[in-house]
């Protein structure tokens, strides 16, 4: 029931995420208070150095942290967010973000995601933040 809810809730964030959509974000896992997202490299996603732009790493792991924060039927969004970029990837690569819960409180909660390439690779880390508003999703 609870991870109907959690599907239900980014099903309708996602209809709406022309951005998310845009990437060709696949949703491989969403369940209470996390979210695996997949993502094929494409030769427009790739900076000057021929290598895929940071904020690609960053919009994934962005969209898994609101898949992850609002999966629980309450409206949350970001308050503080940072990455580390720890290896370059390339075309044709497919990178995975999976969020781990660390902390949730009624006004807040702080995650986790861990982004790796298709070799199971460690290629960037992002925390965030956010502020649970209090509003739900559905009645």
């Amino acid at each position: 029931m609870e991870n109907k809810l959690a599907e239900r809730v980014v099903d309708a964030m996602f209809e709406n995420d022309w951005f998310s959509q845009w990437l060709g974000i696949e949703r491989v896992l969403v369940a209470n208070g996390k979210c695996i997202l997949k993502l094929k490299i494409r030769k427009e996603m790739l900076n000057g150095f021929n290598i895929l732009h940071g904020g690609i790493y960053y919009s994934l792991a962005d969209s898994a942290l609101a898949f992850a924060a609002n999966s629980y039927g309450i409206k949350s969004v970001s308050i503080e967010t940072s990455i580390s970029h720890l290896k370059p990837c390339t075309v044709n690569d497919e990178i995975t973000a999976t969020t781990q819960e660390i902390s949730v409180t009624n006004k807040f909660a702080i995650y986790t995601i861990n982004i790796t390439n298709s070799d199971n690779v460690l290629v960037a880390t992002f925390k965030g933040t956010v502020y649970r508003t209090g509003k739900l999703w559905f009645d």
